[in-house]
């Protein structure tokens, strides 16, 4: 198995090769724009996939999967196609990173990988960076192949949970157990009755790296994950969620996710919620 992640060592060592693409997929939960610091210091020849706007702009919720030829239309402005190597990463560690790997794998892209402790790391290094606004990339052609098995509706989710099927939810524990009030307007607190929790910080190492081999699987062990079960991963809008799922396939385990998360089923009046 081709790991999910790569180390910041292994990428200095590839920069330079055809076809391979550094993706800057940074983003900020408080509505700052991750453009700045993509301006500010980025890894060489990177381009910026901003998850907003690569989101469906259609929809009420946030960061929804968008149709496969929109995405496959942003992608191929971007100079990225769907054979490339791709490598994401982000200026926090590995955040949104992950949101943006499990998009690219939702529209069939094979090889794209999660730079393991993201930018932070490398400028710890002292790894070369770039600065201010990038140059235009030259266009490509992106031709999307949708897995929707790696893809969970509200609809499935509810059947997961009634057959007691595991559901995994990233949110912080206080907000899983509804003593933390929803960052979102509107929504309730709570969880998903049967859901289980592991906040995505606990597959992650204090320097912001991907915890590995037996320290990650008991991270999940630990929350109750039968690793030899399926597991659907959620959180507050689908952005964390995808740690979760970036760490189950660091341990070749597949997963779906469920892309409405909290933010569609914390606002409907037709879904169960439990809190402590």
């Amino acid at each position: 198995m081709t790991s999910p992640l790569i180390s910041t060592a292994d990428l200095a060592a590839r920069l330079g090769e055809p076809g391979l693409r550094l993706v800057d997929a940074s983003w900020h939960l408080d509505g700052r724009d991750g453009r700045p610091d993509f301006e500010a210091a980025r890894l060489p020849g990177a381009v910026f996939f901003d998850l907003e706007a690569s989101s469906d702009q259609r929809s009420d919720l946030p960061h929804m999967l968008p149709p496969p030829a929109e995405f496959a239309r942003r992608m191929g402005r971007l100079g990225i196609a769907a054979e490339d190597s791709i490598v994401v990463y982000d200026t926090v560690g590995i955040r949104s990173s992950a949101r943006a790997w499990w998009m690219f794998r939702a529209m069939g892209v094979s090889d794209v990988r999660v730079l393991d402790g993201g930018l932070p790391k490398w400028l710890a290094e002292g790894r070369a960076v770039e600065t201010g606004p990038a140059a235009p990339a030259t266009a490509a052609t992106f031709t999307p192949s949708p897995q929707p098995d790696l893809v969970a509706g509200i609809d499935a989710v509810r059947t997961a949970l009634d057959a007691g099927e595991q559901v995994l939810d990233a949110r912080a524990t206080d907000r899983f157990a509804g003593r933390a009030a929803e960052p979102r307007a509107g929504l309730r607190s709570g969880h998903m009755p049967g859901a289980l929790n592991l906040p995505f910080s606990g597959v992650l190492n204090p320097d912001g790296t991907m915890k590995q081999g037996e320290a990650l699987a008991q991270a999940f062990r630990s929350a109750g994950v039968d690793l030899d079960r399926p597991v659907i991963t959620t959180c507050g809008s689908g952005v964390t969620a995808a740690i979760l799922s970036l760490g189950l396939a660091v341990l070749d385990r597949p997963s779906r996710l469920y892309d409405g998360s909290w933010a569609e089923w914390g606002g409907r009046a037709d879904t169960a919620v439990l809190g402590d």
